[in-house]
């Protein structure tokens, strides 16, 4: 099946959204003229950073809106029917508009089995066909079977978690499916699997949906039109093919200079600045504080959105002057060879673990090994239940391994971070994928990133503060956030935090669990370029996992792939991501999107007249 998206439809739209204005209790907008339409057998993308006003867009079609909240202005039309009302948007739950969160861990109700929660959303006579529900779980390629209905939330991977919920969504036969990061932190694999589903469920059943994403290569492949959102405005809407060839408004270029890319591997651009809060807004244009293409009338004027063909709309005064984005080779492809190198810091050999349960023993890593320099950089790709995380937790002393060594310099270390040394423990840090479940929810991000300051390093309490300031500072954060709780900060800001937390040791070794997984791709760039520049200042060796293959050809000098806890294949990252030699690697690269090759794929429909 085609990863591209259709390139004509027919019919009227499904969702025809105008004007949507969403206020706080002072009046103060959040969301301001946003306008959106989706036709049958569409996909639209809405893509911005964290922030920007993509969610709570997407839920005022169903009515929902954060206490406190308005919809002051604005006309929702679905399927023909007038969304005016709270007993419209009641009748319409289900029936006209489904939705699909994004973390589907938390969604699904854990004390439900998968056949009875999809159950639950069938609203006509099929409701009583216990075949029903099974059906639907084979509609978005899960085994239609008793036994796996009848399996709790916890007894599914992710990526079935996500396809239930799909199949929930589905199941009312909706006329608009509202999908909101759904693939966000699933291996290339499950992913693709995914995306194949939805474009299937697009093609046969002809359903519209809104997919809201950061993810600008995922939206290539399978949007036909794109909005863009900045601030609660949409800043640029078109064609996907337009937008993502000729971006216009200077935060979309910026965006797209941010994406990394597997096939065409280049060094991200991080755009300047950060987003604006709402009481930041600037009287003019929300992201003048942040544009090289700012004037006068910039700062003082909110700009309308202009046609810039009959299909493509832009916010934006200075358009015309928004330049190409440019593709330069990534750094990380350029370093000097090995053998300049020093020795190095840590080596992980012959590392072979396990899970014990009470009644089983589920073996995960089987033989691995591997070493990073100095400096260096190693990623560990490959599906979810590889063996990637086990590693990066043997290697900190969280996870006791069965067999083999982990050695820092020459020393052997410990299998548990109790039984290592305060120095060794400092030495090697990990952030991992998830902020939430790592952070102190009742001390402030201050005192986070002070304390291994202060318990590892030894520094006075005034001196670990200022080290948490300037910390702060260098992931980007401004330092007034250091008062505040984890509640209070996006999940881009609370990875930044993890970041800043563990460079308070001062590590020689830090792993990276799925760091960049949830960010945002102008934070991920931030990220990457702050990596970068530790490694070359501080000599910091990188351990880095990641799903993400664009962020691996940028971050890493070498990579080793894993499958089913075993290397299939390993080597300098520019070679393996070109040449394959393992039909599981080349499957993985098949798997993983690519927005210059969904560029050149929409180049050469152009140039054949298609």
């Amino acid at each position: 099946m085609s990863l591209l998206p259709p390139t004509s439809l027919t019919g009227d739209n499904i969702l025809d959204a105008r004007a949507i204005r969403i206020d706080l209790p002072g009046g103060e907008p959040i969301v301001d003229d946003v306008a959106l339409t989706v036709a049958p057998g569409e996909i639209v993308g809405l893509v911005g950073e964290s922030g920007s006003g993509k969610t709570t867009t997407a839920l005022s079609l169903f009515g929902y809106k954060a206490s406190g909240l308005t919809m002051s202005a604005g006309k929702i039309v679905v399927a023909g029917e007038s969304l005016d009302s709270d007993q419209a948007f009641r009748r319409a739950r289900g029936r006209l508009v489904s939705y699909v969160p994004q973390n589907p861990g938390t969604a699904l109700n854990p004390s439900l089995r998968v056949a009875d929660a999809i159950r639950d959303t069938i609203r006509d006579a099929r409701a009583r066909d216990g075949a029903a529900p099974l059906m639907m779980l084979e509609r978005v390629g899960l085994p239609g079977t008793t036994e796996f209905g009848r399996r709790y939330p916890h007894q599914l991977s992710g990526g079935q978690q996500q396809r239930v919920c799909i199949a929930s969504a589905m199941a009312p036969d909706p006329r608009l499916v509202v999908l909101d990061e759904p693939t966000t932190g699933l291996d290339v694999v499950t992913q693709d699997r995914i995306l194949k589903e939805l474009l299937r469920l697009r093609d046969e059943q002809q359903v519209a949906m809104l997919y809201i994403t950061h993810d600008l290569a995922v939206v290539a492949q399978v949007s036909t039109r794109i909005a863009v959102m900045y601030a609660g405005y949409v800043v640029e809407y078109g064609p996907a093919a337009e937008i993502l060839r000729h971006p216009r408004h200077p935060y979309t270029r910026g965006l797209l200079a941010a994406t990394p890319d597997h096939v065409r591997p280049r060094v991200p651009e991080a755009m300047p600045g950060i987003a604006v809060a709402i009481d930041e807004r600037p009287p003019g244009c929300p992201f003048a504080p942040r544009c090289a293409q700012r004037t006068d009338r910039c700062d003082h004027e909110m700009p309308v959105l202009e046609p810039t063909t009959d299909a493509h709309e832009v916010r934006c005064f200075e358009w015309q002057r928004t330049p190409p984005v440019s593709w330069v080779a990534p750094a990380s492809l350029e370093v000097a060879p090995q053998t300049t190198r020093a020795v190095n810091v840590l080596t992980v050999a012959g590392l072979t673990a396990s899970y014990r349960g009470h009644r089983d023993h589920v073996p995960v890593v089987h033989d691995v090994g591997f070493a990073v320099e100095r400096g260096g950089s190693v990623a560990l790709v490959g599906e979810s239940g590889s063996g990637k995380t086990t590693i990066a937790r043997s290697i900190v002393g969280l996870h006791a391994p069965d067999a083999g060594q982990i050695l820092l310099d020459d020393d052997s270390l410990a299998s548990l971070a109790r039984k290592r040394t305060v120095e060794q423990r400092r030495r090697i840090q990990i952030v991992f994928q998830s902020p939430t479940e790592t952070l102190n929810p009742r001390h402030t991000v201050g005192a986070m990133i002070a304390r291994p300051a202060q318990m590892l390093l030894g520094l006075r309490r005034a001196e670990a503060e200022a080290e948490a300031q300037r910390l702060l500072e260098a992931v980007r954060l401004p330092a007034r956030l250091a008062h505040r709780f984890p509640r209070e900060l996006s999940g881009g800001q609370l990875q930044r935090v993890a970041i800043a937390r563990a460079l308070a040791a001062k590590p020689d070794v830090l792993v990276c669990d799925e760091i960049t997984s949830a960010l945002d791709v102008s934070v991920q760039a931030v990220v990457l370029e702050l990596l970068g520049e530790l490694r070359r200042e501080l000599d910091l060796a990188l351990i880095f996992i990641s799903h993400d293959l664009g962020v691996v050809a940028t971050v890493a000098e070498r990579v080793v792939v894993l499958e089913s806890g075993t290397i299939c294949e390993s080597g300098d990252t520019a070679q393996v991501l070109a040449h394959p030699t393992h039909p599981y690697t080349t499957r993985l690269l098949e798997a993983a999107p690519s927005l210059s090759s969904a560029i050149d794929v929409w180049d050469k429909l152009e140039e054949s007249g298609s």
